[in-house]
């Protein structure tokens, strides 16, 4: 058997804690517990530490009420393992489907943020002075991997934070005050697992922890497997590394944007005097756009700042960027534009869209609708409309695309940016604003008016395929 002696493993989060001075004698901590491993196990290593680290324990559960029985099964293991140790119990429930519903979200980031609301209620009420969260080693080299393939700099590879403080306001990075710490983010899970195994203490199983529908279980269950047994044994110990590199640097970077900022952009706006900005090097130069449209609420990716620095050399006037924002170029500046609406409605739109089920876009007054289709037989549908469930999310996403955005219609012979491919069809004006797209995940698997991707189609054998079609909204006519 695989064994941890309990001893080293509490040394090894100890030194943690010490390293990243993530707490102090006195101390209040709530150990967030969902009745998995990890965070059973961390709750068993601080119980522990508890007199070492001259801290006062208690157990924090969130109920996300999506698995039925089994949550609430969770929920009393969690609560019977805190009585065993005599230790207070802050518990809370929450309706994450339907807050997902009502926000257009995922159901990932509404159970993260029902999850933190709890957690940021509990800090400021005074109930606690830390709340610890079992991330693991694993989960950083997971995070780590899913940002570098989705397109991250430094801040990105950072991955998760050892520690956030809680702001009145917000979540920041810090190391004052009240904050969530992540004691384990240098120990494997196996080694978690180990622990308990040694202990004989139980632990409750998260069967959605197994569904490859979610992008980091295929993570988890495959490729990280993969790669260590292909190329690097350690590749989870590299990827967590080079998070605590990238950390470092970008608190360096952190210090060169206060400092080089206010002589590029007056405080508060989103106005960038070219003259200073095109002194930068490249790096700043970059920073130095992306801090601008943050100081507005802007979020900007590696393209759309790199299109807003076209802007320097004069290769174009003005560029499109996400949720309907536009930089455009004076003789001085360059200026980060609030979005514009149309018909009354923002030129951006977002909706979540269940497979089956339908969504109503007020934006482009149509109906799309996702129905499971049978593929026996003679066909009855185009196969280029069609496609292979299992490859698709749970849920999918509509929204109008977005300056960056590529599709790969079957039948060509590469991806090609959204924008060229309404080009080569004349589509201009609001209707190619509105234009809408749908995604599974990040992966666009839908655009109106053109083949789904070959990579997408239904496999064959397969009994039944997704069939996704537009029709217009009552009283409407439909863009061709």
């Amino acid at each position: 058997m695989y064994y941890v002696p309990v001893p080293t493993l509490a040394q090894r989060v100890f030194a943690y804690i010490r390293r990243h001075e993530l707490l102090k004698p006195g101390d209040r901590v709530g150990v967030a517990v969902s009745g998995g491993a990890d965070s059973v196990a961390l709750l068993r290593l601080l119980l522990e530490l508890r007199k070492e680290l001259g801290i006062v324990l208690s157990v924090v559960h969130f109920n996300h009420k999506l698995r039925g029985a089994e949550s609430d099964e969770d929920e009393q293991f969690v609560v019977e393992l805190a009585r065993r140790y005599k230790l207070q119990v802050y518990s809370e429930r929450g309706e994450v489907a339907v807050h997902a519903a009502e926000k257009r979200q995922s159901v990932e980031t509404a159970a993260r943020e029902l999850r933190y609301r709890f957690f940021r209620q509990l800090l400021l009420s005074g109930a606690v002075h830390r709340i610890a969260t079992a991330h693991t080693l694993d989960d950083q080299a997971e995070t780590v991997l899913l940002r570098l393939v989705r397109g991250a700099g430094t801040r990105g590879l950072s991955g998760i934070y050892p520690q956030l403080s809680v702001a009145s306001s917000q979540f920041s990075i810090g190391h004052q005050g009240l904050s969530i710490i992540r004691p384990l983010l240098g120990i494997r899970r196996k080694d978690l697992e180990a622990c308990l195994t040694a202990l004989g203490q139980a632990w409750r199983e998260d069967r959605s922890n197994r569904d490859l529908r979610h992008a980091r279980n295929r993570v988890r269950h495959g490729i990280l497997p993969r790669l260590e047994r292909n190329l690097n044994p350690a590749v989870r110990e590299v990827l967590a590394e080079t998070a605590e590199i990238a950390r470092e640097e970008e608190a360096f970077w952190q210090q060169q944007v206060n400092q080089f900022l206010p002589q590029v952009c007056a405080a508060g706006t989103a106005s960038l005097h070219r003259a200073s900005l095109v002194r930068l090097p490249l790096a700043l130069q970059r920073r130095m756009v992306r801090a601008a449209g943050q100081a507005v609420g802007l979020h900007l990716e590696f393209g759309h700042v790199e299109d807003v620095l076209q802007l320097l050399s004069g290769e174009a006037r003005s560029v499109a960027l996400p949720t309907g924002w536009l930089a455009s170029r004076s003789k001085t500046h360059i200026l980060l534009e609030a979005p514009r609406t149309f018909a009354g409605h923002h030129l951006d739109y977002d909706y979540l869209f269940p497979i089956p089920g339908r969504v109503d876009l007020a934006e482009t007054a149509s109906r799309l609708e996702a129905v499971m289709v049978s593929t026996a037989g003679k066909p009855a549908y185009n196969p280029e409309h069609l496609l292979e469930p299992t490859l698709l999310a749970k849920q999918l996403r509509v929204r109008n695309w977005r300056p960056g955005d590529r599709f790969w219609p079957a039948h060509t012979k590469s991806p090609k940016k959204v924008k060229e491919l309404l080009q080569e069809r004349h589509i201009t004006g609001p209707d190619r604003m509105l234009w809408p797209v749908v995604l599974s995940g990040s992966e666009i698997v839908w655009l109106r008016g053109f083949p789904v991707p070959a990579s997408f189609r239904p496999k064959t054998g397969t009994p039944e395929a997704v069939l996704i079609r537009e029709s217009a909204l009552k009283g409407a006519r439909l863009v061709p």
